[in-house]
């Protein structure tokens, strides 16, 4: 027979009677992650003042181009134009890149160059507009006197603090309150506050621009940081331009494995850099993670399907691969991570402020002050415009 007596459902759909039974685990699934930040790791110092500087340098350089439009492929020719005739001196070697001759520099006249051809012996070959020259090195006279300074200036380049908030206000009743999962509702409320600051100052690394003007800010114009995308304006490269290969069949701009060796050697050809980095949006990471589809082996007893590059080796660095929400779906950053610094400004780094009660609250905000250093952009390489479907 059904059971007649005092049940839990005889208490009605409120259960007034009965205890609750709350787990004591908040869930949380709004993304918070990091991952570059962690990666980059803490910086060795703080910016001490809000427009934070830093120089670079460069060597002289050792490569040109030919400038000399009226050029139809002569193979004799002792005088031509190039670019910047003071990379240039009376003594140097130089070749085309690609060909197989070598010249000897007999004079310099502005940016004429008058060399002489198949120096040595070596193969004559024609000289077109735009050729890439490259100067192998300087032979002096023996007892000749030094030649005159040669030098380049050290650049002083720029980013700016961006400040970081988020107000934490918790009512006095609330604080005297048992709540469920956490025994203080305030430390709680920071923590949820600097989970999303950090969060934010991941974005602005990557996504952030400083303003058009007033870039020190103002008491109407927010200061914010140039974040990596805004500051690379050497190395953009696609697929189908410059020195990136056409995309596989998949689509005109597919990602794969020649177009990423591509963008590394060129910013391997260009610069002492060592790309460490690849930084990508889910989409581009199983594009990196599909270069390994086709070599996959499994021995006959293994139940385990894997398909992930977490690192990624080529003859141009060896890469950590970086998985981040917050970049673009059609962009990969190459980075050397030597060169990048996430800096808090002194004294500044994320922290809890308390404020002034001005009723039956407690009141505070969590704030933090941050900047972008990236030494040599044309250390780092983007590549975009990629295939997104």
């Amino acid at each position: 027979m059904p059971f007649t007596g005092k049940a839990t459902y005889s208490a009605g759909a409120t259960l007034p009677e009965i205890v609750e039974d709350v787990s004591d685990i908040i869930g949380i699934i709004s993304p918070f992650e990091t991952p570059l930040l962690d990666h980059l790791g803490d910086p060795q110092r703080a910016a001490i003042s809000t427009i934070h500087e830093w120089l670079e340098d460069t060597l002289l350089p050792n490569t040109d181009a030919v400038d000399d439009q009226t050029l139809t492929g002569p193979t004799t020719l002792t005088v031509f134009t190039v670019e910047n005739g003071g990379r240039f001196q009376v003594g140097d070697q130089i070749m085309l890149k690609g060909k197989p001759e070598v010249m000897l520099v007999t004079g310099v006249s502005g940016n004429d160059l008058t060399v002489v051809r198949n120096y040595g012996g070596s193969t004559n070959t024609s000289v077109a507009d735009n050729d890439v020259i490259l100067i192998i090195g300087n032979a002096a006279l023996e007892g000749d006197d030094a030649p005159g300074a040669r030098f380049t200036n050290r650049v002083r380049r720029q980013n700016y603090t961006q400040i970081f908030t988020s107000a934490v206000e918790v009512s006095g009743s609330q604080l005297a309150t048992q709540s469920i999962g956490l025994a203080d509702e305030l430390d709680f409320q920071k923590q949820e506050r600097l989970r999303e600051l950090l969060r934010d100052l991941e974005n602005s690394v990557i996504n952030g621009f400083a303003p058009g003007s007033t870039q020190q800010g103002s008491s109407t114009v927010r200061r914010t940081m140039r974040g990596i995308l805004a500051s690379l304006t050497t190395h953009l490269y696609q697929p189908n331009l410059g020195p990136i290969p056409p995309g596989d069949g998949g689509g005109q701009n597919q990602l794969n494995e020649a177009v990423l060796n591509a963008a590394l050697r060129a910013v391997w050809e260009q610069s002492a850099a060592r790309i460490d980095t690849i930084v990508c949006a889910g989409f581009q990471k199983r594009r990196i993670n599909g270069f390994i589809s086709a070599t996959q082996r499994f021995a006959q007893d293994t139940t385990k399907f894997s398909q992930m590059v977490d690192v990624y080796e080529s003859d141009f660095g060896v890469c950590r691969v970086i998985m981040s929400r917050w970049m673009p779906i059609d962009k990969i950053l190459l980075l050397d991570s030597s060169r990048v610094d996430v800096m808090p400004l002194s004294g500044r780094s994320f922290h809890y402020k308390p404020l002034a009660a001005t009723g039956d609250a407690e009141n505070g905000q969590v704030i933090g002050e941050y900047t972008l250093e990236l030494r040599n952009e044309n250390a780092h390489a983007v590549l975009r415009n990629l295939a997104t479907s």
